[in-house]
């Protein structure tokens, strides 16, 4: 969920509005970006004059499709005007759950192979958007080693390394029974003008986890959470995964390493949305003052930071940076009740990277299932591979097959429920 960062009034259009909707461009108030005067249309601009990116020689441009709503999807539909939300209705979450603070959608499209590598994308966004609502354009990239983080793509998306692959999703709030946005059209621009930076490494932080719980209700990519479930929860869209993807994933373990589950990301929270606290702070989409792997809530609940707040004004209860569902917490865990935890954002790293096709899958300490189970897999986790073994015969439902793959020291699965393996050749143990 995405919650209002500018708004527009309601403007009857004789041609096509253009919003150029960014937050770096605009001024900020404690970190949520000020609202945009009031009085007609509005372009977003620097100072000087008006956003212009000139794009380098080669440049490829293309048009998201805007007329497929189908089950990747979450509370948008398409009309005879343009892409708007479903119903301006929030999903009925819980008191702290940020899903309740706004209405919310969103549009995934389909991945487009670029005719030759881009280190940068960026949108432009043609729509009429009444007071309150928002949409913003997302876009990732696909290189040797997964898919890098959602990034806002209107002020220009830059990659730490070139992909060949780009996604776009398209994010529209509205308050409460309000007016929803109209997007007619979303045009996207690919170049290898920026610089790139080195790429990170993996990083791993510990923080306070809840339980999700909330079974039957909707996630943020469209999930209805099952009883029992296997998935964690962001307080960022940047690391969340579409729907029945583990693009990105995490490896929660208990603070004593004893028990761990690697899970896709499946939903925002707890408390904020656009808090990425495992990222730099020249990376950071707000809080950039608080240290690099310090979730605001944990900040606001314990020192009294952001007046003891969240994003949207409220109090903030208990410092979590990670919610986790309930197969997750109890089965995966074996957790009791809300406890610290260590969580890796896997995707921050590289190397190879095996797919869980079939889970959850039990995480044993040797190469046989003979050997003590260390936690779970769920189905569609992307889990590293650090190398392979021979040890006991597994028929699963990819192969019959003897190789087992190491996740990290005392960690094994067998690759008979592996779909797939990218990011790299597996080496030999």
């Amino acid at each position: 969920m995405t919650r209002p960062r500018c708004r527009f009034p309601s403007v009857a259009l004789v041609g096509a509005l253009s919003l150029v909707l960014t937050a770096a461009l605009l001024p900020t108030v404690g970190d949520v970006p000020a609202n945009a005067a009031a009085g007609g249309p509005i372009t977003i601009a620097a100072a000087g004059g008006p956003t212009t990116l000139a794009a380098a020689p080669g440049a490829e441009r293309w048009n998201v499709d805007l007329s497929v709503v189908d089950r990747d999807d979450v509370n948008v539909r398409r009309t005879a005007t343009g892409l708007r939300l479903r119903t301006a209705r929030p999903t009925g979450r819980s008191a702290h759950s940020p899903h309740s603070a706004v209405a919310e959608g969103m549009l995934l499209s389909t991945s487009r192979t670029l005719a030759r590598p881009a280190t940068r994308v960026r949108a432009e966004i043609t729509a009429s958007v009444p007071a309150g609502a928002t949409v913003e354009a997302q876009v990732r990239g696909w290189r040797a080693a997964g898919w890098t983080e959602w990034r806002a793509a209107t002020a220009g998306a830059v990659f730490d390394r070139p992909v060949t692959q780009v996604q776009a999703r398209v994010v529209l709030t509205a308050p409460s029974g309000g007016a929803t946005a109209t997007v007619r059209g979303v045009q996207l621009t690919a170049d290898a003008a920026a610089a790139v930076s080195a790429a990170t490494p993996g990083r791993t932080y510990r923080v306070y986890a809840t339980r999700i719980g909330l079974v039957g209700e909707l996630t943020a990519n469209g999930r209805t959470v099952q009883p029992r479930d296997h998935f964690a929860a962001l307080p960022s869209r940047r690391g969340l995964s579409p729907l029945n993807t583990g693009d990105y994933t995490v490896r929660v373990c208990t603070t004593s390493g004893s028990r761990c589950e690697y899970a896709p990301v499946w939903d925002v929270g707890p408390w904020n949305t656009r808090d990425d606290y495992w990222n730099l702070s020249a990376v950071r989409e707000n809080w950039k003052d608080l240290p690099q792997g310090r979730p605001e809530a944990q900040a606001a609940y314990q020192s009294g930071y952001n007046g003891g707040r969240d994003q949207f004004g409220r109090t903030v209860l208990n410092p979590a940076g990670i919610d986790l569902a309930d197969g997750t917490f109890w089965d995966g865990l074996q957790l009791t009740t809300n406890a610290w935890v260590d969580v890796a954002y896997l995707w921050t790293g590289g190397g190879p990277r095996g797919v869980v096709g079939d889970g959850p899958l039990n995480i044993r300490a040797g190469a046989s299932t003979s050997y003590a189970i260390r936690g779970l897999a769920a189905r569609f986790a992307h889990v590293p591979i650090q190398c392979y073994v021979i040890g006991q015969s597994v028929a699963g439902p990819y192969r019959t097959t003897t190789r087992w793959n190491r996740l990290a020291t005392g960690q094994y699965v067998s690759h008979a429920y592996i779909s797939g393996v990218y990011g790299g050749s597996v080496p030999v143990c």
